[in-house]
Formats: C-alpha cells, sequence, structure tokens
C-alpha cells in the first residue's frame, strides 16, 4: 500500500514514520510512505502558500495554487489514489473507517493548516474529510501520521502476529480485557487464577466478559451497538452471568 502526505512541515513526520511497527513495514516493502513538501511548489520568492481569506476574519487560508501543483505531482509520480483532507469539518474517524481505508491502494492524505484550504481546491480534488477527534490540533501531520499508523497494521504481514489486529480494541464494540504479565504477583496482587488454568475455552469467556463489563463501565455507546451481533454463545455467557438484559436495553433504547 502507498501513502502520499502532502504538507507544509515534512520534518514533523520523519521520526514518527521511521520508528517501530511502521519502519519495520517499510523496510519490508509492504508499506510505501512518501512526503511531499507543499513550499516546494510556491511560485513567489518567499514561498508563500497562505494567504488572507477574502472578506475578512481571523486567521490564514492555504492558497489553492500550491496545494494544486503539489497534488498533481504526486499524481504524475505514483499515479492516482484516494484525496483526503485532514480537516475538523469531516467524518470523525473510527476503527470501521481504517478497515475502509485498508482496502485502498494509494492514499494522498492533504494536511491542513491555518484556517482551512481555499475552498475551490477543496471542491475540485478531495474524495473524502476525516477529523479525528472535536479538539483543535495546529495542523493535518499529527492527523496523518494516526491515519498511516492505523491503516498499515491492518495490512497484512505488517504486525507480527496475525490475531493482534483482529482482537484489539475497536476491532468490534468492546473494549480490550485487562492485560498481565510477569510477575504473577505484584505489590500483593495476583494475576486471576484462569489465565494460569491451561483451558483456553475458559480462558477466551472471562476475556470476553471482562471486555463487555469494561465496555458496560466505561463506553456503554460502544457496545449498545454491539448487541445486535452477540452470538448464540456470547449471548447465553452473558445471560449467565447477568448482563444480557443490560446490554439488551443500551441496544434497543429500552
Amino acid at each position: 500500500m502507498m501513502f502520499d502526505i502532502v504538507t507544509i512541515f515534512p520534518d514533523l513526520l520523519d521520526s514518527p514514520l521511521n520508528e517501530s511497527i511502521i519502519r519495520r513495514a517499510r523496510q519490508a516493502d509492504l508499506v510505501q510512505i512518501h512526503i511531499t513538501n507543499i513550499r516546494d511548489f510556491a511560485t513567489d520568492k518567499h514561498s508563500m502558500t497562505d494567504d488572507r481569506p477574502f472578506g475578512g476574519g481571523e486567521g490564514m487560508v492555504m492558497k489553492p495554487e500550491p496545494l494544486t501543483a503539489a497534488l498533481n505531482s504526486v499524481k504524475e509520480r505514483h499515479g492516482s489514489g484516494r484525496v483526503i483532507l485532514l480537516s475538523p469539518q469531516g467524518r470523525q474517524y473510527n476503527q470501521e473507517i481504517a478497515r475502509e481505508f485498508g482496502r485502498e491502494k494509494h492514499i494522498i492524505l492533504i494536511c491542513g493548516r491555518y484556517e482551512g484550504v481555499d475552498e475551490r481546491f477543496r471542491a475540485a480534488n478531495i474524495n473524502d474529510e476525516i477529523s479525528i477527534g472535536d479538539y483543535i490540533l495546529t495542523g493535518g501531520e499529527l492527523a496523518a501520521m494516526i491515519i498511516v499508523d492505523s491503516v498499515s497494521r491492518l495490512l497484512p504481514g505488517v504486525l507480527g502476529c496475525v490475531d493482534s489486529a483482529e482482537k484489539d480494541t475497536f476491532s468490534r464494540q468492546l473494549l480490550k480485557h485487562p492485560q498481565y504479565t510477569r510477575p504473577r504477583v505484584f505489590n500483593g496482587c495476583e494475576i486471576p487464577e484462569v489465565l494460569l488454568s491451561g483451558d483456553h475455552a475458559k480462558i477466551e469467556e472471562y476475556r470476553f466478559l471482562e471486555s463487555v463489563k469494561r465496555t458496560l463501565e466505561r463506553r456503554p455507546d460502544l457496545i449498545a451497538k454491539e448487541f445486535g451481533s452477540l452470538s448464540k454463545t456470547e449471548a447465553r455467557l452473558l445471560r449467565k452471568h447477568g448482563l444480557y438484559d443490560k446490554i439488551k436495553a443500551l441496544g434497543t433504547g429500552q
């Protein structure tokens, strides 16, 4: 899969995209990531990529000429792709959208800045707008890195464990169960006995129940969406432990 990131601050992206899983994925040629500096396509001596908005108002707006030239350069070098503007006005990013993007072959991420981009550039070039949350960032670079990371880890071969991506939090509408590692006893607290039993079916039941309890406590909005996808086995287990009716009430609004 190929990612192209179009930005005025390429150095912001350098270290995060050359560490850990992303670095290994790039080295194995499972993921290609290219960065294009919009300033390289500015036409004035000061390499201006923004200007004051027509009609007055606060802040600056990213100019359409260097943005368009930078995007055209990406397409000439790497072909067309799904062009995504990182913007607070976009649809809010989640795991479902990450899976959607994971089915693409080429994603072009436009990092917005200042008060936004010229509307003529947006209308002519953008296929999708994405926000990573209802809060303010200085620019789209952090959002771009989040998308690259969350999509890359879904690609075959990127993670060392083939089950990791499917069993992570948000792989379904449940938070992940509590995790434990050595030592067995820490500060007087011992790990749950079931995890030492070697009974994998019992361990899976325990982890599922703990995931449900944690989600009910912290994110009931998520588990409400999960009600319709419960298997018969899961439903029986939840009834046995008095959790089924609580989830049903959330899922049906009763």
